[in-house]
């Protein structure tokens, strides 16, 4: 389930699943994850491959996670980006709060937070939400290559670290936002199949890969690799409300780029009917 740091590049159909690597962000070979049909997937128990955590790095990624939390916080990027969730996006986060007074996160994908600086500023970005706006309850977090000391630095930050690989099939009973920010297709894909409901979907805020661009992507590129992996991101774009981010400085490029915020607001179960989900 392990996200990778991809671009989508519309002009571009031969590479795999039509992406173009910009920076790695996950782990050395080691502990890199084996890509896999997710969709065929079911949730399992997890634990770290490793079962002990190193105090030393245990604080020296403390450190360097508090460094990334204040620079993203000083930053013009991020009061561009919480200027937009106060104005454009807030009365769509209202709608799907409805009466709850909190919105839980749910963060899949992060990757590595101690080799890589873009899973860093991606779980700071999440931590600076959480403490801006009171609305936004517990943080879970998930990724299959956390390593043990990761996990315990993420529960230090205050977030949980999930103990089920879930393959972001998680059904949002309740308000949720799904923080996702460059995660694969597949993912995208397995969270709205096991959401493709109207009384699901409308509990759904979703941050992650512009589904835009997915649809510009597979317009140009018939025979694109990722059309097997897009059905359900491309039946959502019809009752989709899309704010795609700025990443003002090329600082934060590689976490943030082509980045958007998607809330769903399908109406009639006929909307729902022209994919065989």
């Amino acid at each position: 389930m392990a996200a990778s740091e991809k671009t989508l590049t519309i002009n571009n159909c031969t590479t795999s699943e039509g992406w173009t690597v910009v920076l790695p962000r996950r782990s050395r070979q080691r502990r890199k994850a084996t890509k896999s049909r997710v969709l065929e997937e079911k949730q399992e128990p997890w634990t770290p491959s490793d079962s002990l955590t190193d105090p030393s790095k245990e604080a020296t990624l403390v450190q360097k996670m508090e460094r990334c939390i204040n620079k993203i916080d000083k930053s013009e990027f991020y009061h561009t980006f919480r200027d937009q969730i106060q104005t454009s996006v807030a009365d769509y986060f209202n709608r799907v709060l409805g009466s709850e007074i909190k919105m839980q996160m749910v963060i899949y994908g992060i990757g590595s937070i101690e080799l890589y600086e873009p899973p860093r500023l991606q779980l700071s970005l999440a931590i600076l939400l959480r403490r801006d706006f009171s609305w936004i309850g517990n943080v879970e977090v998930f990724d299959p290559i956390l390593s043990a000391t990761e996990s315990q630095v993420l529960e230090t930050l205050g977030c949980s670290v999930m103990s089920i690989n879930e393959h972001g099939r998680r059904e949002a009973l309740k308000p949720t936002m799904f923080f996702m920010p460059h995660c694969e297709a597949e993912l995208y894909n397995n969270l709205l199949q096991a959401n493709w409901k109207l009384n699901l979907l409308k509990n759904m805020v979703l941050f992650g890969n512009s589904f835009e661009t997915y649809e510009q992507h597979v317009s140009l590129c018939k025979n694109s690799p990722i059309l097997s992996s897009v059905g359900h991101i491309l039946a959502a774009r019809g009752f989709t409300n899309e704010f795609r981010i700025q990443t003002v400085s090329d600082d934060y490029y590689n976490a943030f780029h082509d980045s958007s915020w998607h809330i769903f607001s399908p109406i009639l179960e006929s909307e729902l009917q022209f994919i065989n989900s």
